[in-house]
């Protein structure tokens, strides 16, 4: 099973390190993190604030009240007296509509305002880190808080570190060649990553290194820049209810027997498809006569963002019927990494934003990429141009496939002697090897962690 890779700590030799390391690196530093409200970045931000619990630091994470249970996990892990939360209410905004805290609600058109409405909280951060008997000594933020947080960071008199969910390859397109034709927002944000006092990567040197020395001689005042992916997913991270995960999951062990059987689709948490997008996909799957779970994010109606007759992601009528004994559709959220880890499912029909994409390789299954929207283009290219890890099934947000190219593709993705499937094998276990003790990514955390621990003494030394 791929979970038990996970678990490379376990080692006595490595905890007992590890218990050297937090006495070492803890030296009263006081984390704060503001994550930007979007699932794609709340959760490998939770799990690097794992990460650096579990060497000893203190974390308080900042959330408004909806997006407080995605801490649920982690808060479950953690000591109360080394993890914290600051719940603030989420400042209102014009453009966005009442009762919404949270990207899955919304289009990426959102972005800049969520943004514009968090800077909103500068104030009350102040007050609070102000009246706090210890406040931090660092502040983790979001890359697309950047436009603010830096200020912030700046009027508290503590660093401001900027965490890339992504990789190097993508952002390296975005800061070196589209700083230009950028909008004056996201222009903003760059140049507040740019000037934080450093920058933590989910990835990995392996894959990156070319892009990180590209950024980091962006980096004219230092060069702190550490690559620390992947993230390993923190276990139990929100999920179906019990029942729900016991059923699929029970599906998938139905299915083990015929080894490498499925094939799972979906496209995350903010990605819908047109009526002629889904009835294309349904086809797809119908004709390939592959074993399948289908993801369907459900449109929220209920808040006025989608109209009542709107046809995106409509699963067309009699499909679930006729595919009944070898396909599961789930409508809303789905045990993703259960599902990814289960040793039924090949293959991976996914928009490719980079979270998904990492998931899928750690749990060693082949991508087929669709990428739609901001930096799946960028993800895209590595894993099939360069890396040769994925297929491209298609390309774009309003394309739609052809249904029987695509089925040809899902069925032809089960095959086990495909170069990219074998590619995709090595590749993960490089990925596990850099987050092993001694990888790349292990020694750029414990670094990154030294760093804040140095620059807290010296603080302290000067007060």
């Amino acid at each position: 099973m791929v979970q038990s890779d996970y678990d490379y700590e376990s080692k006595k030799e490595s905890e007992r390190k590890r218990k050297e390391a937090m006495t070492n690196f803890s030296n009263g530093v006081h984390v704060l993190m503001i994550p930007f409200p979007a699932s794609g970045h709340i959760f490998p931000l939770m799990d690097l604030a794992h990460q650096i619990l579990l060497r000893g630091l203190t974390v308080t994470i900042m959330v408004t009240p909806k997006n407080l249970h995605y801490l649920s996990s982690l808060l479950s892990l953690h000591s109360s007296s080394n993890l914290q939360t600051l719940v603030l209410p989420f400042p209102s905004h014009s453009s966005i509509p009442h009762g919404v805290e949270n990207m899955q609600d919304v289009d990426i058109s959102f972005v800049p305002d969520f943004a514009a409405a968090l800077n909103k909280l500068h104030d009350p951060l102040v007050n609070w880190f102000e009246s706090h008997v210890l406040p931090p000594t660092a502040i983790v933020s979001d890359m697309l808080l950047c436009s603010w947080t830096p200020l912030l960071a700046s009027r508290l008199g503590v660093p401001n570190v900027c965490f890339v969910v992504t990789n190097a390859h993508a952002v390296s397109s975005w800061w070196v060649n589209d700083l230009d034709s950028m909008p004056d927002c996201y222009r903003k944000q760059h140049l507040g990553c740019i000037q934080s006092w450093g920058l933590v990567f989910n990835s990995f040197n392996e894959i990156d290194n070319q892009k990180l020395k590209l950024i980091k001689e962006e980096l004219t005042e230092h060069d702190r820049l550490w690559a620390v992916g992947p993230l390993l997913p923190i276990k139990g991270r929100l999920s179906s209810t019990g029942e729900e995960q016991y059923q699929v999951m029970s599906w998938l062990d139905s299915c083990k027997k015929v080894g490498k059987s499925v094939v799972y689709v979906a496209f995350g948490t903010q990605i819908t498809l047109t009526m002629q997008q889904m009835e294309a996909v349904a086809s797809a799957l119908e004709e390939s006569m592959v074993r399948f779970i289908w993801v369907v994010k459900e449109p929220m109606k209920e808040l006025g963002i989608v109209d009542d007759d709107d046809d995106r992601n409509v699963v067309p009528p009699g499909f679930e019927d006729r595919v009944a004994e070898r396909g599961v559709v789930i409508k809303g959220w789905a045990p993703q990494l259960a599902i990814l880890g289960h040793p039924a499912v090949g293959s991976y029909l996914t928009h490719c934003g980079w979270n998904s994409a990492l998931e899928g390789i750690l749990a060693g299954v082949l991508l087929l990429a669709w990428p739609m929207q901001a930096d799946h283009f960028h993800n895209t290219a590595l894993l099939v141009d360069e890396l040769g890890v994925a297929v491209r099934v298609c390309e774009g947000l309003e394309t739609v496939p052809d249904a029987s190219k695509l089925a040809r593709t899902l069925s032809g993705s089960l095959t086990m002697n495909l170069p990219e499937r074998i590619r995709t094998k090595k590749l993960r276990k490089t990925a596990l090897d850099s987050i092993r003790e001694g990888g790349s990514s292990y020694k750029a955390l414990d670094g990154f962690l030294e760093q804040l621990s140095s620059l807290s003494v010296m603080n302290r030394e000067e007060k």
